[in-house]
């Protein structure tokens, strides 16, 4: 697979970006996420796994922005990860309108609620602020389509692990992708929750 079948926004961006070919893992990921499975996405650091969550995600929302609520989720560890993606989702979201909004636990809830009541199409957060959110009415998964965890080695943390499930419990319906650089036993527990299914992507 080439990134022939990308939007042709996303064609665009990579074009700009002096990316040509798929990495091995994203040519065996890609088409995977793409067909609307859960996915466990295992490969180590540097094989593309964080431009494959860009890619698949922007590509799933069709490179625009529609309705308020959050088509897609994005959960990472902490502030300082939730910042980082925010910018690298920036740098392909430039010439389109969709909205991209960075989540995390010091910024006040209050202001969280009413930035997001105003409309987003991805949210990046951790699974603790995401719940926090829950718990108030601060975001809505009506439209919700996909969530991805990015290196979600962490997510053997009790705190967030726990979050992470009872959160998974309270959307409905959507897909979702977990990225990390190994298969850890507690990770694949997820199956009993909310991974049902799920194919699995080594490399």
């Amino acid at each position: 697979m080439s990134f022939k079948k990308l939007n042709p926004y996303l064609l665009e961006m990579l074009e700009r970006f002096s990316i040509e070919e798929p990495t091995p893992f994203q040519k065996n990921s890609i088409p995977i996420i793409k067909s609307g499975s859960n996915v466990y996405c295992t490969a180590p650091k540097d094989s593309g796994k964080t431009t494959t969550l860009i890619l698949t995600t922007l590509q799933i929302l069709k490179c625009e922005a529609l309705g308020n609520a959050p088509r897609a989720v994005v959960v990472v560890e902490n502030k300082e990860k939730v910042l980082e993606l925010y910018d690298k989702f920036l740098r392909y979201t430039k010439y389109s309108s969709l909205r991209v909004y960075a989540s995390y636990k010091e910024l006040h809830i209050d202001i969280q609620k009413s930035e997001i009541f105003e409309g987003i199409d991805i949210l990046i957060t951790t699974p603790t602020t995401l719940h926090k959110l829950f718990l108030l009415n601060g975001v809505s998964t009506s439209q919700l389509k996909i969530c991805s965890i990015d290196d979600g080695d962490f997510l053997t943390q009790k705190s967030d692990y726990t979050a992470m499930i009872t959160v998974a419990l309270s959307i409905m319906k959507c897909q979702y992708v977990m990225y990390s650089e190994k298969m850890n036993p507690k990770l694949k527990r997820f199956e009993d929750f909310f991974m049902e299914r799920a194919q699995h992507v080594k490399i």
